[in-house]
């Protein structure tokens, strides 16, 4: 809602913008002691902590549902667990726990009609449905599967790792990077039952290690970013799958060092995409080409912290927040529309080990 502030003759009327809410999903190895609520004004980036929902274990990636009444959250542990929450204005009520159908899941969506959430286990290298039940709480996993195979690194590719898994804007695909396997899998959903059938998977270069993918949003494009060589893959996107444009790095061309890719991201008006490298502790900013969806670097920044293992942009496009995982903080910078490029805001918020930003509007 929208607060009118008026005078009393009436002759002027000075909006205040609507607050955001920000959700930060978290390790709590350290200090923090579970899901961390803020309102975020969407004008001046100022921010405010309201509520922290305890009790919850490593509640580290964090999905919204489509009607905004819900969050769900992995709990990324051995044992791993589905967490449901109610979503209210300045709190988050915890509703019930599932299984994720493997070990230490780290990613979880919603499908667009509600009625699915998926989520990707990393270390058994497993996905699994779950249901969502008419009180937004979740059910036990409808369908397990679990990826085959290895890749050429001995030491991180000896088995499957699934890292993201992803509904395409149409609601018919889901594609799943599995970094240990170096594959986007894809799969058909049935969004009656929620039964997955393996469609066209994809390979990428040997050695990359597939982790987080995201869609342009028009839809025609969908871009991955490869956590152990730093490059991101372009695909074009129809209902048949996806089909290889082209692979650029995040990394500047005479780069060489350690380096661990995270996250992707587009800016609301499609026109630049964001990266994260850890490690190397930058952003990478590319322009898209609209008519062919290819990438041209752009610029590289500084995350201003260790570790930026997450970000996001918020819904009008004007702030990016970096959430850097070992200096606990979350870095906010103004975005230039025109250019895309970034810039210190001067303001950050301070929270323990944050992985995992999700904005509600």
């Amino acid at each position: 809602m929208i607060v009118s502030c008026q005078t009393e003759t009436k002759e002027k009327v000075v909006e205040s913008p609507e607050e955001l809410t920000l959700l930060v999903g978290t390790y709590t190895a350290r200090e923090s002691e579970g899901i961390y609520m803020y309102k975020f004004n969407p004008e001046t980036g100022d921010s405010k902590l309201v509520s922290v929902t305890k009790g919850l274990n490593n509640p580290s990636f964090l999905a919204l549902s489509p009607n905004k009444k819900n969050v769900y959250a992995v709990s990324e542990i051995e044992g791993g667990s589905v967490i449901s929450l109610a979503l209210g204005d300045t709190t988050l009520t915890e509703l019930n726990l599932a299984s994720s159908g493997g070990v230490h899941p780290c990613h979880i969506t919603v499908d667009k009609s509600g009625k699915w959430a998926l989520v990707g286990n990393y270390s058994s290298g497993s996905l699994a449905v779950l249901p969502i039940l008419a009180d937004g709480s979740v059910g036990e996993p409808v369908q397990e599967i679990k990826h085959k195979g290895k890749g050429p690194d001995k030491d991180r590719q000896k088995g499957p790792h699934v890292h993201s898994v992803n509904v395409s804007p149409d609601n018919l695909n889901v594609f799943v990077p599995d970094l240990g396997i170096d594959k986007v899998m894809a799969y058909k959903l049935d969004q009656e039952t929620g039964v997955l059938t393996e469609g066209k998977s994809m390979s990428v270069s040997a050695g990359s290690g597939p982790r987080h993918l995201t869609f342009h949003p028009n839809g025609k494009y969908a871009y991955v970013i490869q956590e152990m060589t730093g490059a991101v893959t372009a695909f074009n996107y129809t209902e048949e799958g996806l089909e290889t444009i082209e692979e650029v790095s995040t990394l500047p061309e005479d780069f060489d060092g350690k380096n661990s890719s995270a996250d992707i991201h587009i800016s609301p008006d499609g026109k630049f995409l964001y990266a994260s490298n850890r490690f190397v502790d930058t952003i990478a900013i590319f322009s898209i080409d609209q008519q062919t969806g290819k990438l041209t670097e752009v610029s590289h920044h500084s995350a201003l912290g260790q570790m930026p293992r997450n970000f996001a942009i918020s819904p009008s496009g004007k702030f990016i927040l970096v959430a850097n995982q070992e200096t606990d903080n979350i870095v906010i910078f103004d975005r230039d529309e025109v250019t895309g490029k970034i810039s210190p805001t001067g303001k950050e918020i301070k929270v323990s080990m944050p992985v995992c930003l999700l904005f509600v509007d």
